[in-house]
């Protein structure tokens, strides 16, 4: 199997990860891409059909929501990574950082700490620096993000910049850039981003 180029910012899979792919005809990335994305639809499918009142701020729906997501493609889909990644806590972190940030958000909810908007955004942000799953944490956040304001607060989804954050290009350097400010806690370009 031939996916060896990453845009930039995206997370490399280590070897005995690639073993994981279910698809074995796959030798390219742009495949996989689509494989993946065609995966993705049927996620976000399964999610309009779900209760408005669905308890989205929980570790068994971040896992579930993924393994909908990229489990038709990847045998580890819904399963946090077992290896330190170019981003993210260290891996033996992951639970104790997750649960802290669901614990975080709930509490902000509840208290109304932020606006819906900036709820989202932050809990995007945390959800992409914890780096849950092996790959797909970026999709997977983005829209865990896109369910929280329109299941919970009734809102419409982040625009995410309006363009294509898989491949490289322009928007993808924007995101990848205001991700690295919200990691100072300069969350100013990130809430533009999706604002926008």
């Amino acid at each position: 199997m031939q996916i060896i180029e990453y845009p930039d910012g995206a997370t490399p899979l280590e070897p005995e990860e690639m073993e994981g792919l279910k698809l074995r005809h796959i030798t390219m990335r742009s495949e996989l891409d689509r494989w993946e994305q065609a995966n993705i639809q049927e996620a976000f499918e399964w999610v309009a059909r779900r209760r408005k009142t669905i308890s989205i701020i929980s570790e068994t729906f971040l896992c579930q929501l993924h393994e909908k997501m990229f489990g038709k493609v990847w045998k580890w889909a819904g399963t946090f990574r077992h290896t330190n990644k170019n981003i993210g806590v260290e891996w033996p972190y992951i639970s104790v950082e997750l649960k802290m940030l669901l614990d975080d958000v709930n509490f902000w909810i509840d208290n109304k700490t932020y606006p819906p908007e900036e709820i989202t955004y932050r809990f995007h942000h945390k959800l992409v620096w914890i780096h849950l799953f092996p790959n797909g944490n970026g999709r997977h956040s983005r829209m865990i993000a896109d369910i929280l304001l329109t299941k919970v607060f009734d809102l419409k989804a982040f625009s995410w910049g309006s363009g294509n954050l898989v491949e490289a290009g322009v928007t993808r350097k924007q995101y990848i850039t205001a991700l690295k400010a919200a990691d100072r806690h300069d969350y100013s370009l990130l809430q533009a981003f999706v604002i926008s």
